[in-house]
């Protein structure tokens, strides 16, 4: 027989396709007339001229890349002030840039627990966590969502070591995690509290401090926070966030840290950019928040079925993986760009538009976008 290693994914393609759960690359333009709610631009910042010019002069500075790993030639003065002034933004003693939100996550599980430790996950995690889980060769003890009680059983079976972990606002309905009660009973275990809070930063707390400052959990000794830079600062690259040892731990085992290339100047230099306008226009944290509460009040009284905002993530439950496609495409052929969620990438299986609420958004922006999505809902709207 003729050698065809590779002939199984044309299987796995069948399947996909069977399924309705094709998935394809869509390269935007540099400028469009599509309204955009598919992004997480949360505050509108990606195009903001100061961020921008930020990004440039950075590049410009210190070169177009970081040019190794974080502990060779990948730090920059611009990377120790980002940290710096981050932490402080957020209420934490020290903090650490990496590439990806994704890498931070991976860094914190891996570094922060052993193969006898515990680690409590909420099932509505984000797939960085969920991999990130098994990468640390811990014990993984997966919970119903945004349950503490069951949390707390899963830490009462084990003696030893043991980290929660949890999304602040989940990225597929867009709510948040009960994070001072988390705390209450990690405190009560022993337990450490990790907290990504990806959804959060920008967006929840006084002025988009993020949602463990909205809960009196910044700078607590047993909590480390993650983040990404690429959604409310519109930039790229991820942070943990926490006690000053446990950075300095980060930097000395964290192997997505150690053996990383270092994120590029521009993307610091946005980031940083970012950070000190949202320092200048707290109002813009509020806002976001404004126009999700606006959005899902408007849609539910048309009939559709969305789940209350607990951050900028409105999330509208269509009636199948197909008809969610279809949904999305409608929307983009009428103008409107939205997220569209479906299986795999939701646990419960299912399907969802996801529409990112933006702080830039105008009011007649904000009617045109429901218009859109009650005209082109699957189903007759009551």
């Amino acid at each position: 027989m003729p050698y065809a290693p590779f002939d199984w994914i044309d299987d796995e393609a069948r399947r996909r396709a069977d399924a309705g759960l094709v998935r394809t690359l869509r390269p935007r333009p540099a400028g469009t007339e599509l309204l955009d709610l598919a992004s997480n631009d949360y505050l509108g910042l990606s195009r903001n001229p100061e961020v921008t010019a930020a990004a440039a002069e950075a590049a410009r500075t210190w070169g177009a890349g970081s040019t190794g790993s974080r502990l060779v030639t990948g730090s920059t003065a611009l990377h120790a002030e980002l940290e710096r002034e981050l932490a402080a933004f957020c209420g934490f003693e020290a903090a650490l840039v990496f590439s990806s939100g994704y890498a931070a996550n991976l860094a914190a599980l891996t570094a922060l627990t052993a193969h006898d430790s515990l680690i409590v996950s909420d099932a509505g995690n984000h797939a960085s966590i969920v991999d990130g889980c098994r990468l640390s060769r811990a014990a993984t003890a997966v919970v119903p969502h945004a349950d503490p009680e069951a949390v707390r059983k899963a830490l009462h079976t084990h003696g030893g070591r043991a980290l929660v972990v949890t999304d602040s606002v989940f990225s597929v309905d867009g709510d948040a995690a009960p994070l001072v009660a988390l705390a209450d009973v990690c405190r009560a275990a022993g337990a450490a509290l990790l907290v990504d809070d990806a959804h959060g930063l920008g967006v929840l707390g006084e002025g988009g401090r993020g949602a463990l400052a909205a809960a009196g959990l910044a700078g607590d000794e047993g909590v480390v926070a993650t983040l990404t830079l690429s959604k409310s600062l519109g930039s790229q690259g991820g942070a943990v966030l926490g006690p000053a040892r446990v950075i300095q731990h980060l930097v000395n085992t964290a192997r997505t840290f150690i053996f990383d290339t270092g994120l590029a100047p521009a993307a610091v230099g946005a980031a940083l950019g970012a950070l000190r306008l949202l320092r200048r226009e707290p109002d813009r944290a509020a806002r976001a928040g404004a126009v999700a509460a606006e959005l899902h009040d408007r849609l539910t009284a048309a009939g559709l079925t969305a789940v209350r905002p607990d951050a900028a993530v409105v999330s509208v439950r269509a009636p199948s993986a197909e008809s969610a496609v279809r949904w999305a495409a409608d929307c983009r052929a009428a103008g409107l760009a939205v997220g569209c969620f479906r299986p795999p990438s939701v646990p419960d299986g299912i399907s969802r538009l996801r529409l990112t609420a933006r702080a830039d958004l105008t009011q007649d922006q904000i009617t045109a976008a429901v218009g859109t999505v009650v005209a082109t809902a699957p189903l007759p709207v009551s």
